[in-house]
């Protein structure tokens, strides 16, 4: 990947709606070549798809809350057990298998504390295996980001 990939890359992380003649005359290409490499990018797995970034507040989604979750074990088949059950929970958007304390961390967005409160007595405290839940509450949002830095 060379530097003009990147500024398409870059470019593409800031507006995914870019038209490719706006995309070649940013990154200072024609746009034959600049849709040739976008294409190239998108066959070799780098850009992997297109989303619509939604405002939470204005989608009644207010309150993202994070989830330590503590498993009775850590053998597979409690781990994968855990996985299957969050997986058809649409307010759990984001899970991440961890190393150190707690066995995974659950980025969860709710309306509010009620329906955070409503979520784990109903979903997430009747999944098997979960030996314990510690939820944190941000009080904050200071940076929140899907650009990767490219360099």
């Amino acid at each position: 990947m060379n530097q003009t990939d990147k500024r398409i890359l870059q470019a593409l992380q800031r507006n995914g709606k870019l038209q490719n003649n706006e995309l070649a005359q940013i990154v200072g290409l024609s746009p034959s070549p600049c849709l040739r490499r976008v294409k190239q990018l998108e066959n070799d797995g780098i850009i992997e798809k297109y989303v619509a970034l939604l405002n939470l507040q204005k989608m009644q989604l207010g309150l993202t809350v994070f989830a330590r979750i503590w498993l009775k074990g850590q053998d597979e088949a409690t781990v994968n057990q855990f996985i299957d059950a969050i997986m058809d929970n649409p307010e759990i958007v984001e899970c991440q298998l961890m190393a150190g304390d707690c066995d995974f961390f659950l980025r969860i967005v709710v309306s509010d504390l009620e329906a955070y409160r409503k979520f784990q007595i109903n979903h997430l405290n009747k999944i098997s295996g979960i030996q314990n839940v510690k939820t944190e509450i941000p009080l904050q949002s200071v940076k929140q980001t899907t650009k990767l830095p490219l360099g």
